[in-house]
């Protein structure tokens, strides 16, 4: 497997940037995940490193080797991309092991050693060879597709929200399963998605893409507890964000004053994650009081909606699913740890 390096990359569809300069490095064994909504050109970026579509300026690189913005483009079937699109696009003609083996070249297709290696790689069993598409499960389905992409060896491997049709517990296991897969074959891939949860659990770096830009590449820690703007803790994470005022290190806000690490003085906007709000009884001697307006009940956690009294900002706090209040019921809330303060403007 090889580095994939993208270099000032644009692209324009009539009188629409969909890529406004997009640098991004995927380092060799890696997997990354461009992660933004819908319309900010994360699929447009992964079209273009396939070959599939060319960009109006700059390069992309698979490691030493130069295949776009350079002279005249390698075409798609010599770049030695795997690609594993939405909905997998096995044949439904073929089995599961002729699909599996369709990019290898003819007197490959029988080694029965590889098809096993295969399967084994993407968590299948080799009962499934010799069924058919519609014979399986969405999952095992998307498994299939990523063994169909890593059978000819690729140099990137790029996946294109492979797992967006499928319902959320399935989901999650076929994404540890296909992570699993590209980190057993030390392949070099790229996930196209706009879940943060899928992003930040299985990437080893997240590139952040807005309006065409890539605003923020990180690992997913960072991502998530240092975001560059509101707007990218907005969207990675559920964000309380508050009025402040900052000074020697404390911003003071409706919950009081909050440790600010080097943030600037001035007037900000604080960014409090939910796990930071902490709920105690009313007759606590700390925090604020707030008034319990509803709770959303998911098992292990819940979230926990309030008003701060009388006539504050509403607020979320995520706590532990046992022993919660009662909507109605007036509590204390404080503020856990140290927070990001952005100034006003950013």
């Amino acid at each position: 497997m090889t580095s994939l390096t993208v270099s000032g990359l644009t692209k324009a569809f009539g009188t629409t940037r969909v890529l406004d300069g997009i640098d991004l490095h995927v380092p060799a064994h890696g997997l990354t995940a461009v992660l933004g909504p819908s319309g900010c050109g994360k699929t447009t970026l992964l079209r273009i490193i396939a070959g599939f579509t060319d960009p109006d300026a700059g390069t992309i690189a698979f490691g030493a080797d130069t295949v776009a913005g350079a002279g005249r483009p390698v075409p798609p079937q010599r770049r030695r991309v795997g690609f594993v699109p939405q909905e997998g696009a096995l044949f439904p003609h073929l089995t599961v092991a002729a699909n599996i083996t369709f990019g290898l070249p003819r007197a490959a297709r029988g080694d029965g050693a590889r098809l096993r290696e295969l399967l084994g790689l993407v968590d299948l069993d080799t009962a499934v060879a010799q069924r058919y598409p519609h014979e399986l499960s969405g999952g095992q389905q998307q498994r299939v597709a990523l063994a169909r992409a890593l059978a000819p060896s690729p140099a990137v491997v790029l996946l294109d929200e492979p797992f967006s049709s499928l319902d959320p517990g399935l989901r999650e296991g076929t994404g540890r399963a296909v992570a699993a897969a590209l980190r057993a074959t030390g392949a070099t891939a790229v996930l196209v998605t706009h879940d943060q949860g899928e992003a930040l659990s299985l990437a080893d770096q997240v590139a952040v893409m807005r309006a065409g830009r890539l605003v923020q590449l990180d690992t997913p820690a960072a991502i998530y507890r240092t975001p560059r703007d509101t707007r990218v803790a907005s969207f990675v994470g559920d964000a309380v964000l508050l009025p402040a005022d900052v000074r020697d290190g404390l911003a003071s806000c409706v919950f009081g004053e909050v440790a600010v690490p080097d943030a600037h003085p001035g007037r900000a906007q604080l960014l409090v994650r939910p796990e930071q709000i902490r709920l105690a009884e009313a007759s606590s001697a700390e925090g604020v009081a707030v008034e319990v307006e509803d709770i959303s009940y998911y098992g292990h956690d819940a979230s926990v909606r309030l008003r701060v009294a009388p006539d504050g900002p509403r607020v979320t706090a995520r706590v532990a699913g046992d022993d919660l209040p009662e909507p109605g019921s007036r509590m204390k809330a404080t503020v856990a740890g140290t927070c990001l303060a952005y100034p006003v403007g950013d």
